[in-house]
């Protein structure tokens, strides 16, 4: 069994998400609930769970303050999270960069059952929770342009500065990672999401296939049809249609 906490101040969230979880999910064990942030830490600290579904916007707080506290008090973060929000775009932005779980108020089913997916990888990996860190110091210093980024894959969350990223190649519904001084990455979501996260970074895309950081362009030859070549030695194709875009950028830069 999978142990976890629901903390979030509306009751009748916490009730179907109850249903939902014993529907979708019956070995995930609710330990106990929780109201405020002041009750989750009393809970956090009685029943040490693998899991925490934790709302953002509570009476007393938020749960990133919680979360603080926590931290403070253990030095790290001791469970998985998956954050409830229902609205807060800055950080959902923030959830993305840092490759942390949510779902948003209604919950819906299906976005449920693709979290608890998640949930048994990120159990069964026994991973760290530096990316949870790296979502607190953002949200702390309530940065809006994110230098780094998490990236979750088969084997963990790994985090990088974005500006270290030379490319991004779609395969299929996964997007794989290029960086400077390190081996390849392959991540399960597609290019476009990561498209718009990097797009005020300096990232472009040229192709269906490719998404790549202006910073590492070495040439943009003409002939073949048009390609980059890339300061990993990548030739990349350019789309006809991306061409024109290519070019103005490349003049004001």
């Amino acid at each position: 069994m999978i142990t976890a906490l629901l903390i979030d101040d509306d009751a009748n969230l916490r009730n179907g998400l109850k249903a939902m979880l014993a529907r979708y999910a019956p070995d995930i064990l609710i330990l106990g609930e929780a109201e405020s942030v002041e009750s989750g830490i009393k809970a956090m600290d009685l029943h040490r769970p693998q899991v925490v579904f934790l709302d953002i916007q509570m009476a007393d707080g938020t749960g990133f303050d919680m979360l603080e506290n926590l931290a403070a008090r253990y030095g790290k973060t001791l469970s998985h999270i998956v954050f409830i929000t229902a609205h807060e775009q800055y950080a959902i932005k923030a959830f993305r960069f840092s490759a942390l779980d949510f779902l948003l108020k209604p919950v819906d089913p299906e976005e449920l059952q693709k979290v608890i997916g998640k949930i048994h990888t990120a159990v069964n990996t026994n991973r760290d929770y530096a990316h949870i860190d790296l979502l607190l110091e953002n949200i702390r210093k309530k940065v809006d342009h994110f230098k780094r980024i998490a990236l979750s894959t088969s084997d963990g969350i790994h985090l990088f500065d974005i500006a270290d990223i030379i490319r991004c190649e779609s395969e299929d519904n996964y997007t794989k990672f290029y960086i400077k001084g390190s081996k390849p990455l392959l991540i399960s979501k597609t290019l476009k999401e990561y498209e718009e996260l990097l797009a005020e970074h300096g990232f472009e895309r040229i192709h269906q296939s490719h998404l790549i950081n202006l910073a590492y362009l070495k040439s943009y030859i003409k002939k073949d049809g048009g390609y980059v070549v890339m300061s990993d030695h990548s030739n990349l194709p350019i789309s006809q249609r991306k061409k024109d875009r290519l070019q103005e950028l490349l003049k004001t830069m």
